[in-house]
């Protein structure tokens, strides 16, 4: 059995996303149909319905911009209809999925649809129909990001598997001691556990900065290096508590403790160098801001990973896992 200690109450857990059910934001663009191998892929290891959601901007008495005549606007929601069905139905092998259409602006549908179905994760793409631009999130994916309600799978417009099936064969998980951070462990073992992959726990040790006015006498360098060999010890106890308590959960674990520098950089090189498939992480840490949506690290693995991001927003947190094996977060986070 794996425990955590003592849950929050009214937290979102697996339980949430089994009910809640995941939701893949399409634009009717092949750039956007990214998200669908993941969103399967998604709905299959940690349960609950999928629904196909695609938003109609505008409509035949928007205010603003042209108006679409009601008979053109009724056609191109049966396209979008008939859209929807076509990949719902290329994908059934994988599981049925339902279809939903709605209309307005996109992030703003998008939120109110999530919300009101209970929906406990997001897949979107990074960028759709408006096509690769200068920026690393397209304004709709910003959007849903900073304010969106949920969890969510970020998958970058890179192009997706070829036989449209997503396989994770390594999983990173960063942890920075926190209950927020932990409290992903179970998302990541049930996708672990389906897709027989190997899950990747790292801490990365900041670099120590010393006040100083001039050049760092013996004293200070000595110090600041019994320091840093303190916290590898203090973060290599830590992950090997953690995977003695995950110990029997049917997956290849490892872990790794990284020395110094910037973790947000530090993180984005392992994904290079491990070939991570998935990074599955909590949207803030110890260190982030109440009113921030991600705190630092997440906010630049998003901007630089490169791999698609299952982040899990502020209090969304596992509280079974597959096997029936108790998980629970710890009792105070350390924001």
């Amino acid at each position: 059995m794996v425990m955590f200690s003592e849950t929050s109450a009214g937290l979102p857990s697996l339980v949430d996303v089994e009910s809640g059910g995941i939701a893949a934001c399409l634009d009717g663009s092949e750039m956007g149909e990214c998200v669908l191998p993941h969103a399967r892929a998604m709905a299959s290891a940690l349960g609950g319905p999928l629904t196909l959601l695609r938003v109609l901007e505008g409509s035949p008495g928007a205010s603003g911009g042209e108006r679409l005549d009601p008979v053109e606007w009724e056609i191109l929601r049966r396209e979008a209809r008939d859209y929807l069905e076509r990949l719902a139905e290329r994908g059934r092998r994988d599981g049925s999925a339902d279809i939903a259409v709605v209309e307005g602006q996109a992030a703003e549908e998008i939120s109110f649809w999530v919300r009101n179905h209970g929906v406990a994760l997001t897949v979107l793409s990074s960028h759709g129909n408006g096509g690769k631009t200068l920026w690393s999130l397209a304004s709709t994916a910003r959007k849903l990001i900073d304010a969106g309600p949920g969890s969510f799978v970020l998958v970058p417009s890179l192009g997706g598997p070829r036989d449209g099936v997503a396989r994770y064969r390594r999983l990173l998980v960063p942890l920075d001691g926190s209950a927020l951070a932990e409290s992903v462990v179970p998302f990541a073992l049930r996708l672990a556990e389906t897709h027989r992959a190997e899950l990747l726990l790292a801490h990365v040790v900041p670099a120590l900065e010393l006040t100083q006015f001039g050049p760092p006498d013996a004293e200070d360098l000595e110090l600041r290096e019994r320091l840093m060999r303190r916290n590898e010890r203090v973060g290599g106890q830590y992950l090997d508590r953690l995977r003695a308590q995950i110990a029997s959960a049917d997956v290849e674990l490892r872990s790794l403790v990284l020395r110094g520098g910037d973790a947000r950089s530090r993180l984005a090189g392992v994904i290079t160098e491990e070939e991570i498939d998935l990074v599955v992480l909590s949207a803030r840490g110890h260190t982030s801001r109440l009113d921030a949506a991600l705190g630092s690290v997440t906010s630049y693995l998003v901007a630089h990973a490169g791999v698609p991001l299952l982040i899990v927003r502020r209090y969304a947190a596992a509280s079974r896992h597959a096997n029936g094996r108790d998980l629970r977060l710890p009792s105070q986070a350390s924001l």
